[in-house]
């Protein structure tokens, strides 16, 4: 009898350090920052991670993924709801070329090819300068907040990978900060 404990509590530590499956994969924000510039609200951020094995294995096998950051800055009213200044929204395809042998992140009409892989993801996870508000959206008597999300968006996979979604393709952040009065991040 206390041998059968002694193996399963051996296998129980055993499953718990082997990497993979099990485990959730997300992001981390890193750095969210905004800055009041002569031309409007520029908004930056720097996440961290890592695609899951079976975003990878999408990728490897032809199918695009798609990362969308969306900023929104609300003014905070006592009397209704809170009145939407400005929103932004950006979007990156992330894709393998085989026959090149490269990586290629399009931002709109913009490209960009890399050799590796790591290389791609280090401009998917993060933007600075981005403008999210202009100058007439935003005056200094209000108080105001921002609401930031960060995801791989699963709805632009193939109708048949998104049933039944696995772990791997689970990567989604969501922030809500307040502004100080120079509209600098609390």
């Amino acid at each position: 009898m206390f041998a059968r404990l002694v193996i399963a509590a051996f296998f129980a530590v055993l499953l718990a350090l082997v990497p993979g499956g099990a485990r959730a994969e997300g992001i981390e924000l890193a750095q969210l920052a905004t800055r009041k510039a002569d031309d409007g609200l520029e908004l930056s951020f720097t996440t961290r991670f890592e695609l899951g094995h079976a975003a990878d294995d999408a990728l490897h096998k032809g199918v695009p993924l798609y990362f969308v950051a969306e900023a929104t800055v609300l003014r905070n009213r006592w009397y209704w709801r809170d009145a939407r200044v400005a929103r932004a929204e950006r979007t990156w395809r992330l894709a393998w070329q085989p026959l090149t042998r490269q990586y290629r992140v399009s931002n709109g009409g913009l490209h960009q090819s890399f050799n590796s892989l790591e290389e791609a993801m280090t401009v998917l996870r993060g933007q600075s300068a981005w403008r999210i508000a202009e100058p007439k959206d935003i005056d200094d008597g209000g108080s105001y907040y921002l609401e930031f999300s960060y995801r791989l968006d699963v709805s632009q996979l193939p109708r048949p990978m998104q049933i039944g979604l696995q772990s791997g393709f689970a990567l989604s952040l969501e922030q809500r900060r307040n502004f100080a009065p120079d509209f600098s991040l609390r």
